[in-house]
């Protein structure tokens, strides 16, 4: 009896290990799907931009006057990086961050060289594509971060304001995990004045931003 029932026994102990290690493995390869699934829907984008600021004009006080200040901003180009996740072409969120560089000029005491960083999120969606190219918008909020720099800023200090924005454009694949992007932004906030009562006159002001750039997908 003890002969029979050996060979039954081994085969048995040899099902069940073969049974454990197949469920780790089977489980390792669903949870890897599933992370692919989700890196899939994500992109990341580098473009270059043009920073075209509109001027604004307000009424200061100095030395108990009221002045007309008037803040022409200059033009310039900068970098815009954008992190997308797409669920579905009509719901995708992103996150951006763009620097540019450029000299606010004000008629009371001159230009204040500064660096303009971007932080912001928002909701995008795309439509259906025409002839391989998927058209975009988007529209989001955040702030973008004034800073003098120390050589140009006359000693004036760090502010942040508010910014919200859109963007349409259109995007096209070259390859499952390459392609390119074109778009324009538009972006709105108060125009700076750096904590200065002589520089505040609370008028909202507008950044244009045409780009073109790649994109990356996961």
């Amino acid at each position: 009896m003890l002969n029979v029932s050996r060979p039954l026994c081994v085969r048995s102990l040899l099902f069940c290990l073969l049974a454990t290690l197949a469920g780790p493995t089977a489980q390792a390869q669903t949870q890897s799907t599933a992370l692919n699934r989700q890196l899939e829907r994500l992109d990341l984008s580098v473009s270059g931009i043009g920073v075209f600021n509109r001027p604004s004009t307000g009424t200061v006080t100095v030395n108990a006057q009221p002045t007309t200040l008037t803040i022409t901003p200059g033009n310039t180009l900068g970098a815009l990086i954008t992190l997308r996740y797409i669920v579905k072409p009509w719901v995708g969120f992103e996150g951006n961050f763009s620097y540019a560089r450029y000299t606010e000029k004000f008629n009371t005491i001159g230009g204040v060289q500064q660096n303009a960083r971007e932080y912001t999120l928002g909701y995008v969606a795309h439509t259906p594509p025409v002839l391989g190219i998927r058209p975009f918008v988007s529209i989001g909020a955040g702030s973008t971060a004034f800073r003098p720099t120390p050589g140009g800023g006359l000693g004036l200090l760090e502010q942040a304001r508010a910014t919200y924005y859109y963007s349409v454009g259109a995007e096209k694949d070259v390859s499952p995990h390459f392609g390119l992007r074109a778009q324009f932004r538009e972006s709105f906030f108060l125009a700076p004045d750096y904590g200065q009562n002589y520089l505040t006159i609370l008028k909202h002001t507008t950044t244009f931003e045409p780009g073109v750039g790649f994109f990356l997908r996961f």
